[in-house]
């Protein structure tokens, strides 16, 4: 018994020391396999076109939280997980089950998580994770003239139907990563983020063992209030952590500029679920491809606004640094030589150091 806790012990105490490091670039050479190259080809304009289309139709009311639209949302989301062969990781099925009170209410509720897994290959790694993200929820229906459904297809359909689409094509590889990839829809974004605070506060997987999460949101418009964002993805806290220069690397190999918003990069990264899992040390951040854009919370957000050929090409790229994420042994770190960075980097200690105190 007491050789393996020395060994953790030992572990955390070489993580603590390279998370004090500064950033260091992503490998240049860099090279995409046949079998990952097929992977990435499935993910089909068309079929996420398939998947916003009903997501975000009338039919689902908008999915606030609660709502039968979002419970609706809920099943369609593990009925495409359980399509795509992902393992369920919920404490029912895909489903994680919440009471939490919505912000401003006074009827705890009960709404739903849904997380599917797809399991690492390498004997030591497949226990550690990375974590893609996105809210299922939106507005729902308001009162008012007209439209009164807050369809929400950019906000934040694009990045739920994302996550589906990027299950099924990484669930096709035939040689897995070496981590295991965790697929999962957060209820309750827009009440707050109730969905990933709970997550954060009832992890399925050991947050110690949760190398980064990489939110998807509004990843559809290209619309945006500064232009045209075509082949274009943004990052919030771009230089926070290594997750950064990662999706730089990736988007190279695959057509998209991913970049650091000299402004909305930073304001924005605790405007969305990614800061949940940051406050607790995860390295977290959102991908987005418009941050504004004309129907930002608008009962107007459709699903026939989204330029899916372009979300396509972004979710390749998204994929790609996933499989470098998972395959790579060395986790990405916070960067201690921003500043900004330091509550997130202090917090990853705190979660580190926790855990060596629970082994001894």
């Amino acid at each position: 018994m007491g050789k393996p806790i020395l060994n953790r012990a030992a572990r955390v105490v070489l993580l603590l020391a390279l998370a004090s490091s500064t950033l260091s670039a992503p490998p240049a050479a860099l090279r995409v396999t046949p079998d990952v190259r097929a992977a990435l080809n499935r993910i089909s304009a068309d079929s996420l076109r398939g998947h916003l289309s009903f997501i975000a139709s009338d039919a689902l009311e908008g999915r606030g939280t609660p709502s039968r639209g979002l419970d609706i949302a809920a099943e369609y989301i593990a009925a495409q997980f359980r399509r795509a062969g992902l393992e369920p990781a919920g404490d029912g099925g895909y489903f994680q089950t919440a009471s939490v009170t919505p912000r401003g209410a006074d009827k705890p509720v009960q709404a739903r998580n849904v997380i599917g897994v797809l399991r690492g290959s390498d004997p030591t790694l497949k226990d550690t994770y990375v974590l893609v993200t996105a809210h299922y929820d939106h507005l729902g229906i308001r009162p008012g003239e007209g439209d009164t459904i807050y369809n929400g297809a950019n906000d934040d359909g694009s990045g739920t139907v994302s996550v589906i689409e990027l299950a099924s094509a990484l669930a096709s590889l035939k040689q897995r990563p070496r981590r295991s990839i965790v697929f999962m829809t957060f209820f309750g974004e827009e009440k707050g983020g109730l969905g990933s605070r709970y997550y954060g506060e009832h992890p399925i997987f050991p947050l110690d063992r949760t190398v980064a999460d990489i939110n998807l949101e509004q990843v559809g418009r290209t619309d945006s209030d500064e232009g045209p964002q075509v082949n274009n993805a943004s990052m919030t806290g771009f230089d926070f952590s290594e997750v950064g220069e990662i999706f730089k690397a990736a988007g190279r190999l695959t057509g998209i500029n991913v970049y650091k918003h000299p402004h909305n990069s930073d304001a924005f990264f605790g405007r969305s679920d990614n800061v949940s899992l940051a406050n607790l040390g995860v390295p977290a951040h959102t991908l987005c491809v418009a941050y504004v854009y004309p129907d930002y919370h608008r009962a107007s957000d459709h699903w026939d606004k989204i330029d899916y050929q372009n979300m396509a090409r972004v979710d390749r790229s998204v994929a790609l640094a996933l499989v470098m994420i998972a395959n790579n042994p060395q986790p990405p770190r916070w960067n201690a030589a921003n500043p900004k960075a330091t509550r997130y980097l202090e917090a990853w200690k705190k979660l580190h150091q926790e855990t060596a105190a629970e082994h001894h």
